[in-house]
Parts: structure tokens; C-alpha cells; sequence
């Protein structure tokens, strides 16, 4: 079973959680929690697997609480479930150690599969965050070339990809990763079976010496400037 807990300030926000989450056979909702503050006691008495965080409540934030719990259990996940708008947190949860973000408006699906992928390891983006995550960072860039008096596009993309040896292949799944696809969803654009799209994200974590697909749309899009 996957344990989750669930923080928000919001009860009936974390009762529609519990009701999508606990419709699956193999995931269970230990504990909830209505603002960072209670999150951290909790989180240190039920050691759930995911975590599915608010940003904003009182007492404590999201992130701040974030941060304090993985820096004491670094097998628990965190997904951070934000609105719209709210996309200025998202490098502060990174530096944290978050391992996903999904909008809360994201169907009840996608939770299912959030969870699921952070209790197996993984990090996860979702496609609408992924948007928020490159507008903000073109946008640095695009200020920064233009503080620094040069262009920017492709040109320094291609060839950051050409120095850290990524095949045509691998260039082709990270721009799709970079997009907020999924392992099936890269599969089936490239018509690839799934097994073989993860080798060429592990292979091309690797070679850009990032630790999971959030890092790797961030590394790609500062190299854009």
C-alpha cells in the first residue's frame, strides 16, 4: 500500500482528495493535516510514503514544512499541489527537495498517477506546471541576454546537448520531457515501446548530471539563453 498524507487548510479540499485517492485498491490515506505546523507532528508519527502539500495555510507554509520534514525523512515524497498563478514557489520547493507538482485543477486521474509515480521513486512535473517552469525560466534568460547584450535560441540548446554526447534519440525524449510528458505519452509520440523511452531518460539523466526529469526541463531551458 502507499501511504499518503494530506495537507491543506482547506477540509473539504482534503476530503475530495481522500475520496479520489482511497477509490484505488493500493493507496491509503494515514493522516491529514491543516497547516505545515501539524504536517511536520504528523509526518514524523505515520513516515508516510507521499505527501500531498498545500502551499499556502497558516502557521506554516508548504514549503517551509517541506523542507523541515525531508530534512528528516528523505524517503518520503512530497507533491506539491498549487493554483494557477502560484508558479514563483516553485524553485523554492525545488531547493526544498519536492519531488512533484500538479495543478489543482488536474483531473482525478493524474493525482492517481502523481502519487504512484513519487511513491516509486521518481519526479514528476506536470504539463501545466512544466509551461510555468519554462516561461519563468526563458524569461530570466531572455533578461539576462539582453542585460548582457546578446541573442538568444536554439544555437546554445544544440550545443550544451552536442558537449554532453546526448544521441539524436535522447535529444528528441528530452524535448518531449521537457513538455510534461510522460514515459507512455513520449512512447507513443515517438513509437517507441515504454521500456525503451525510460533507458533513454536514464541515459540522458546521466549524461547531464541531473538527478530526475524536473532538473532536466530546468537544465534545458537555461541553456536556451
Amino acid at each position: 500500500m502507499i501511504r499518503v498524507m494530506l495537507v491543506d487548510d482547506q477540509e473539504l479540499v482534503r476530503s475530495g482528495f481522500r475520496i479520489i485517492l482511497e477509490s484505488e485498491p493500493d493507496i491509503e490515506v494515514v493522516c491529514e493535516a491543516p497547516d505545515g505546523e501539524a504536517a511536520i507532528a504528523l509526518a514524523a508519527e505515520h513516515t508516510p510514503d507521499v505527501i500531498c502539500m498545500d502551499v499556502e495555510m497558516p502557521r506554516l507554509d508548504g514549503i517551509s514544512a517541506s523542507r523541515r520534514i525531508l530534512a528528516t525523512q528523505p524517503d518520503t515524497s512530497v507533491l506539491i499541489l498549487t493554483t494557477f498563478g502560484h508558479e514563483h514557489y516553485l524553485f523554492d520547493a525545488l531547493a526544498a527537495g519536492v519531488s512533484g507538482f500538479l495543478l489543482k485543477t488536474s483531473r482525478a486521474e493524474q493525482l492517481i498517477d502523481a502519487v504512484r509515480t513519487l511513491a516509486a521513486g521518481h519526479a514528476l512535473l506536470g504539463a501545466d506546471v512544466t509551461r510555468a517552469v519554462i516561461e519563468r525560466v526563458t524569461t530570466t534568460e531572455v533578461e539576462r541576454g539582453a542585460e548582457a547584450g546578446v541573442g538568444t535560441g536554439t544555437d546554445h540548446l544544440d550545443a550544451a546537448m552536442a558537449r554532453v554526447g546526448l544521441t539524436d534519440r535522447e535529444r528528441e525524449v528530452l524535448a518531449l520531457v521537457a513538455e510534461g510528458m510522460s514515459n507512455a505519452e513520449i512512447a507513443a509520440q515517438l513509437f517507441l515501446g515504454e521500456a525503451t523511452v525510460k533507458t533513454h531518460v536514464s541515459n540522458l539523466l546521466q549524461k547531464l548530471g541531473v538527478r530526475d526529469r524536473i532538473q532536466a526541463v530546468v537544465w534545458a531551458h537555461t541553456q536556451e539563453g
